[in-house]
């Protein structure tokens, strides 16, 4: 199974959540501190919300979350033979998840698009984005990415 991500950022976790709730007739999947994401049946769609004060209704990033690491490599495949590059993150943690995935380059708005498949749960949240869209944590600094 495959859906569509987006990824908002928003300047009150809390209000946000409660209208979302109400949006889509349906509970979080997972609450974590600054983080929220919500798995849409109908239409299918993982809506993630990211706390970011100051920059609430403009989009963090978006996404196409696929089923395994399969999906992954074979849409990879697909996005390289029709000339789009990528950025490849394998085993990388991002929004309380351990996941594989690529970063799809140069879109022609500056969007950033991210195909990738969960892994597993994890505890922390990972690389969080800075104003600029770099990375602030230390495994962003190791090469390790960004969400």
């Amino acid at each position: 199974m495959s859906r569509v991500q987006l990824a908002l950022n928003v300047d009150d976790l809390t209000e946000s959540i409660a209208f979302y709730s109400k949006l889509f007739g349906a509970e979080p999947a997972k609450v974590r501190d600054g983080y929220a994401n919500f798995a849409v049946v109908d239409p299918p769609l993982k809506l993630v919300l990211i706390e970011n004060r100051g920059h609430g209704g403009s989009i963090n990033h978006l996404g196409v979350e696929v089923g395994d690491v399969a999906a992954v490599d074979a849409t990879q495949a697909r996005l390289a033979a029709s000339g789009l590059a990528s950025v490849d993150e394998r085993g990388t943690t991002c929004c309380y998840a351990e996941q594989d995935k690529f970063w799809v380059e140069n879109t022609p708005n500056g969007e950033r698009w991210e195909v990738y498949t969960v892994l597993a749960d994890s505890p922390t949240f990972g690389c969080a984005p800075t104003d600029d869209g770099s990375c602030s944590s230390a495994d962003a600094k190791a090469g390790a990415g960004c969400c």
